[in-house]
């Protein structure tokens, strides 16, 4: 495409995107199918300028009353994430003057919000949970995107085999180091035409999801629920652990979800997952289950706010109001879902939020609704499903990831058993 005309495209997505209207990754997808004539470059330069802006959104912004024309195309050339050939192509002179004079990067004794890129209530809350320095490395860490992991389908390979046939097709590709199924890859190759993706032996799968598995550490012909299934991450990783035996079931609200499961389903070559949509956390269809599951993975639909290096739209898009909603329903699903299990069963909660009142929070209600439940220490969970530098993942009791500790999105997690 000509470059004058594909950063007019840039300004036009970004415009869409700062709507807010929609989810980001959902507006760009949206885009490229309007413009299926756009290459693969012309894609990966407009997304990745689209991101590069909701990360540093504010800074930008900042930038931009300096200069002239409308918002969005001072946005898009001072957060221009292609080839910078392209990029001096497509500006005027006065916007070629302009750019160059614009600094890298906020000073040191900036507001907090341009280095930081938080909006003030998000700040607000993270500086109550952590210390000046610790917030200080997870606002920086949440400037940069986040690593591509896969996880190896263990029911079909071994990450020894997966990790040197991906390095010998030229991937730069390393184990991850806490799960040993987890691989990660640099750069943003196209795997989904890899034969190892294609015949199900890796899946797109967070570090950090991967550890919530091995938390439940679901054993050979367990009954297991999913009881947040979504796409299935997870699910697939459950079923691989239990070595296809047994019955996991992958409950979940959203039809949609469930059926974007089926091909990944299929290419895993798992026959013991078994999905259902239900209405809510009340449904019969999960009543019918009361007192009868060896163990339930309750990853509770949540802010996302773990996620703001490869989601940064959310941070913009959240708010208190909607968190503390949020907070309602986790409740009300994790106590339903603790009644599926039967006496010396294992109870995960867990979400992919940096806040404490979606997760400590919300554990406690438990703890103060079900005197039955005991508290199962993390890292021991985790040293027994043969996690290495365990230690290192916990904070007390619970299992705590962080993007600036631990390479990983934001995890949260909480594990009990049921008394007998």
């Amino acid at each position: 495409m000509h470059p004058k005309a594909l950063l007019q495209q840039a300004a036009e997505l970004l415009r869409a995107v700062l709507s807010f209207e929609q989810p980001a990754d959902a507006v760009v997808s949206a885009h490229f199918r309007r413009h299926r004539a756009l290459g693969a470059r012309d894609r990966h330069a407009l997304a990745e300028t689209v991101y590069a802006v909701l990360r540093r959104r504010l800074w930008l912004q900042h930038l931009a009353q300096s200069g002239s024309g409308p918002l969005e195309r001072r946005l898009a050339v001072a957060g221009w994430q292609g080839d910078a050939r392209t990029l001096q192509a497509a500006i005027e002179p006065h916007e070629r003057h302009w750019l160059a004079g614009l600094p890298a990067a906020p000073a040191t004794d900036a507001p907090d919000k341009l280095r930081h890129n938080l909006p003030d209530w998000l700040a607000g809350a993270l500086h109550k949970q952590l210390d000046a320095a610790a917030f200080e490395s997870l606002a920086q860490a949440l400037l940069e995107p986040a690593p591509l992991d896969l996880r190896v389908n263990t029911w079909k390979a071994r990450r020894d085999d997966v990790l040197a046939e991906l390095q010998q097709t030229g991937l730069d590709v390393a184990p991850t180091p806490f799960s040993p199924w987890g691989l990660r890859v640099r750069g943003r190759p196209a795997l989904q035409d890899t034969p190892a993706f294609r015949d199900g032996r890796i899946e797109v799968q967070d570090e950090g999801s991967q550890l919530l598995v091995a938390l439940l550490d679901a054993k050979r012909g367990e009954m297991v629920v999913d009881f947040c299934a979504g796409a299935g991450g997870k699910t697939l990783a459950l079923g691989a652990a239990m070595r296809n035996t047994g019955r996991l079931y992958a409950f979940d609200t959203s039809g949609h979800r469930l059926e974007a499961m089926r091909p990944r389903l299929a290419r895993s070559g798992l026959s013991n997952v078994h999905t259902v949509q239900i209405a809510h956390e009340r449904d019969d269809r999960v009543k019918r289950l009361a007192g009868k599951i060896d163990r339930v993975l309750v990853d509770a639909p949540c802010s996302g706010l773990g996620t703001l290096r490869r989601n940064p739209d959310l941070k913009w898009r959240q708010s208190p109001q909607v968190v503390a909603e949020m907070r309602e329903r986790q409740q009300a699903i994790l106590l339903a879902a603790a009644q599926l299990l039967k006496h010396g069963g294992r109870l995960v909660y867990a979400t992919c939020s940096l806040l404490d009142i979606e997760n400590e929070s919300v554990a406690q209600t438990l703890e103060h609704a079900q005197p039955d439940f005991e508290v199962l220490a993390a890292q021991q969970a985790l040293e027994r499903a043969h996690i290495h530098a365990a230690e290192a993942l916990v904070q007390g009791t619970r299992l705590r990831l962080w993007p600036h500790r631990h390479g990983t999105d934001g995890f949260y997690a909480a594990v009990w058993q049921r008394k007998n």
